[in-house]
């Protein structure tokens, strides 16, 4: 078991496109001329920062008008809050880290929710440190306090990140964390490393001033992807074309993005003025390898082979139990496989 310390902040697939063009985004199911646009509310993954800037950028490129569709953008606010929002119908479609939305399928804690697109290919959770820290590999985080938001996907993956890597979980000391803290928690080194994303970098060299050290869990873990855009099962059932409408749209305003990481990043800062743009071209960039699939496949894949290797992962590290199946957290009928 990994040892927890007393809380130190409280609180804390895609789309095989059908009919696409070489750019690979489905097509705008019917005909919408002359009729009014749909009426529907999409919530990022945390905020309004670059690695969620896509959906503004479908937004003002048009791309949801193009669908026949009326998006209201909502700043999200991590899987649980976006999962609940989803459930009580105040969404009807979200990004979420899929990873960690899966653990908490399996454990039977939200379940009325599936997956359609995948955002990023890998899971962009990490380890990060300071190189004062003397930290360059897994196994010097034995001894060491890791802070980690509450109940984060970061927590979650850490018992199988750890028997991967080879690491003593006994000899981990894991801090809980408020998702805001944790850069000034390692800047002023009351921890010895964070639990984080990858897009959190720059952030973190900013804060810390100094060069910053990158263990990625997809160094271990290479199967799990990471945000995902989700509806609800009952959606797919009734309007399974407005599903594809919208993640058709969504997907080329994501494509669009990393090919245009300033002007999206522009974009989101036109409508979240205090987010610097310098900023948002940071994360944009940061994730781009992570956007495009591998072997030609169309942005936003994902196929039942991985989600069922993502699921034996978690269930043979115990964090979760047997019985989940790939077709309870993904629609294959609308995403298709690779």
């Amino acid at each position: 078991m990994v040892r927890w310390a007393r809380t130190l902040t409280t609180s804390a697939l895609v789309v095989v496109l059908l009919g696409a063009g070489g750019c690979g985004e489905a097509e705008p199911a019917g005909d919408s001329a002359g009729q009014p646009p749909e009426q529907i509310t999409y919530m990022t993954a945390f905020g309004a920062v670059g690695r969620d800037a896509f959906a503004w950028v479908a937004r003002e490129k048009g791309y949801f008008t193009e669908a026949g569709l009326e998006v209201e953008i909502k700043e999200g606010a991590g899987n649980v809050t976006n999962l609940t929002a989803l459930k009580s119908q105040q969404a009807q479609f979200a990004a979420l880290d899929f990873t960690g939305a899966v653990i908490q399928a399996g454990k039977g804690e939200f379940t009325d929710w599936r997956a359609v697109a995948a955002v990023h290919q890998q899971t962009l959770v990490s380890i990060m440190t300071t190189k004062d820290t003397g930290i360059t590999s897994p196994k010097d985080l034995e001894g060491r306090t890791i802070a980690a938001a509450t109940g984060s996907v970061n927590q979650l993956l850490f018992p199988a990140y750890a028997r991967l890597a080879g690491i003593d979980p006994t000899r981990v000391t894991l801090q809980n964390a408020q998702t805001t803290a944790l850069n000034g928690l390692m800047a002023s080194r009351q921890v010895d490393a964070l639990g984080t994303f990858l897009l959190s970098r720059s952030a973190l060299e900013s804060a810390a001033k100094k060069e910053v050290v990158v263990l990625p869990y997809s160094d271990y873990l290479a199967n799990l992807f990471g945000n995902a855009i989700i509806t609800t099962p009952s959606l797919l059932a009734d309007d399974p074309e407005l599903v594809k409408r919208f993640t058709g749209a969504v997907l080329k305003g994501l494509r669009y993005s990393v090919e245009h990481p300033e002007e999206a990043a522009a974009i989101l800062s036109r409508a979240k003025p205090t987010y610097p743009v310098a900023a948002g071209v940071g994360e944009i960039k940061a994730m781009t390898a992570s956007v495009t699939p591998t072997g030609g496949a169309a942005i936003g894949t994902m196929d039942r082979e991985r989600v069922a290797q993502t699921i034996a992962v978690l269930q043979e590290s115990g964090i979760m139990p047997a019985g989940l199946t790939p077709e309870a957290v993904v629609d294959f009928g609308i995403v298709g496989q690779s």
